[in-house]
Order: structure tokens, then sequence, then C-alpha cells
């Protein structure tokens, strides 16, 4: 038997239009599903794993983070993620991420929950030690530096350029000299 192509799909068509093997000229109606975002209130954040910036639409509802997206309206993404970015909303909706924070006495082998409120004044006192420790008002010249080298900073790239500016200027006024940004490491 001697068929042509244009022959073989002519009748390959007949058949499957005969036999309704799923062709069916008959209009079909299609209807949308209702949005898992609707209802919600949409802020834009900066992804945070690494320095690139790019932009990330939040939905959240009832004080629950619902959904994220890549924002189509910035310049730097244009909506699309990566794939750490395209996962970051496990990041907030996690059962396994922790909720509290934990300490570790020195020399101790267990990690314990404590309350953020005795975190933070653990922290400033910390800093508030090995800054008092470390400030040195002269230099070896004998020139006013006002400044401290015990104490180093690393940024995140996950900070927006307010917060940048903001934590920039603490790190200052406490006399860091050593500031660094993940973005240049």
């Amino acid at each position: 038997m001697n068929v042509s192509r244009r022959g073989f799909l002519k009748i390959s068509g007949a058949i499957a239009a005969v036999s309704g093997l799923g062709i069916s000229l008959k209009p079909i109606s299609a209807h949308a599903q209702e949005l898992k975002i609707k209802y919600a209130k949409e802020t834009t954040t900066v992804c945070p794993y690494c320095s690139v910036g790019c932009s990330i639409i939040v939905s959240v509802r009832d004080g629950k983070v619902i959904n994220t997206e890549g924002n189509p309206d910035s310049p730097i993404n244009r909506g699309a993620l990566c794939s750490k970015g395209g996962s970051i909303y496990q990041m907030a909706v996690n059962e396994n991420r922790l909720g509290k924070p934990l300490y570790r006495a020195p020399f101790a082998k267990e990690w314990k929950e404590v309350e953020w409120e005795w975190a933070l004044d653990k922290i400033a006192r910390n800093i508030k030690k090995s800054r008092d420790a470390s400030f040195k008002k002269v230099n070896d010249k004998g020139e006013v530096v006002n400044r401290t080298e015990g104490i180093a900073s690393v940024g995140s790239a996950a900070m927006d350029l307010e917060e940048c500016y903001t934590y920039q200027k603490f790190l200052r006024g406490l006399g860091l000299v050593y500031i660094e940004h993940q973005a240049r490491i």
C-alpha cells in the first residue's frame, strides 16, 4: 500500500473523528478557579538568599503567609525567581522552623529555649562588654579615633537599602571599623 504523508494524515483524521478518540467540535465551557490570594494583603520584600536583590510579593491573610511569588514590576528579576527564591514560601510556613531563640551556655552541651526579651538583653550586654573592653579613644600616634576593634559585623543580603543604611549607622555609632556585607564576600 502506497500512502503519502498527506494521505496518511487524512485517513488518520477521518478514523479519529469517526471512532470518537477525543476529537470533538462541540464547544466546551471552562470555569476559572477562585484565586487562593483572594482578599489577601500583598506586600513586597527582598529575597534573603543572595545579594542579587530579587523582589518577591508576599500575600498575607489573617496574619499568615498564604503565597509568595516573583514581583513582575521589579527591574531586577521581572517576576522570575531562582529555585531558592521560588521556595521562599517554605521559609515562612514550615513546621520545622524555630519559633524561639535557643541558647547554649559556655561549655554546655545542650541548647535551651529562652525568651526573646532575655536573648536580646544578653546580646546587648555582650556587645557592651566587648565594646568597653576593646574601645580605643586614640591610636598609637595620639590621634582621636573613637573605635572598637573587638567587634566585627557581616551584613545580610536579606536587608534592603534602608535597613542597610540604618544598620550601618548603628554600627558606626558603636565605633565598629570591621564592617562587611554578604554582597561583597
